[in-house]
C-alpha cells in the first residue's frame, strides 16, 4: 500500500503515542485516534497497528478493539502471540479478550492530557 506523507505522518504519531503506554496496560484504537485530534480515524490507527512489525519498539499488542478484544492478533505472527505478550505483563485473556478491560484501560486524553 502506497501511504501519502501525510498518512506517514499521522502512522509516526499513532507509534509515538503507542511507545507511551505503560507496561501492564493497553489502550484502544479510537483511544489513541481521539488523542490524535482524530477521534473518527480508529481505522487508521488499526492500520499503523498492521505495519507496527517494522518497528520493533513499538509495542502494538497493548492496543486492542473498544471493548478488549484482539483484533489485531493475527499480525504478530503465530494466532496466540498477541496474547502471550500480554499474559507476560500480568493481563488476561480469555476467548481473545481482556479480562476486567476496564482495569487495563490506559486513556492518552487523560493519562497525556490532550495533544
Amino acid at each position: 500500500m502506497n501511504y501519502s506523507t501525510d498518512t506517514e505522518h499521522f502512522f509516526d504519531k499513532v507509534y509515538g503515542v503507542t511507545k507511551l503506554i505503560p507496561h501492564g496496560r493497553v489502550t484502544s484504537y479510537g483511544a489513541i485516534a481521539k488523542y490524535l485530534g482524530a477521534a473518527r480515524s480508529s481505522r487508521m490507527v488499526g492500520w499503523a497497528m498492521n505495519g507496527a512489525g517494522k518497528h520493533p519498539d513499538v509495542p502494538a499488542h497493548r492496543v486492542v478493539n473498544r471493548v478488549g478484544l484482539l483484533t489485531g492478533k493475527m499480525h504478530f505472527g503465530s494466532s496466540n502471540a498477541m496474547e502471550q505478550m500480554l499474559a507476560e505483563e500480568g493481563i488476561q485473556v480469555e476467548d481473545d479478550k481482556i479480562v476486567n478491560f476496564k482495569k487495563y484501560f490506559w486513556d492518552p486524553v487523560v493519562e497525556l492530557g490532550m495533544d
